[in-house]
């Protein structure tokens, strides 16, 4: 996650996501850098505009879960849904799964 991490500062901060800036902020925070997670990283983000990705993201973890009816219904179940409709949109963001690091 913290790859993942590492990804989204230097976005919002408005730098370049690549290999080099990447290992920067890991050891920044005290992290070894694994030069393989960090390759893997930059090519699965290669064509992907996180700016959309976020706002897609944003989106999906917002989107209302149904009607109050619908709510009275599953009182349990909309907060384990929120969860892995927000897992969603982050996966989504970099096409891959957050619990592969």
């Amino acid at each position: 996650m913290e790859y993942t991490y590492a990804v989204l500062l230097l976005h919002k901060l408005g730098k370049e996501v690549s290999e080099e800036n990447i290992k920067k902020v890991l050891v920044a925070a005290g992290m070894h850098a694994d030069e393989s997670k960090v390759k893997s990283l930059i090519a699965s983000l290669k064509g992907v505009d996180i700016a959309k990705e976020l706002e897609h993201a944003s989106l999906v973890a917002a989107a209302p879960a149904g009607g109050a009816h619908h709510a009275e219904k599953k009182e349990e179940k909309p907060k384990e849904e929120k969860k892995a409709a927000a897992a969603e949109g982050l996966s989504a963001l970099f096409g891959w799964s957050l619990f592969i690091f």
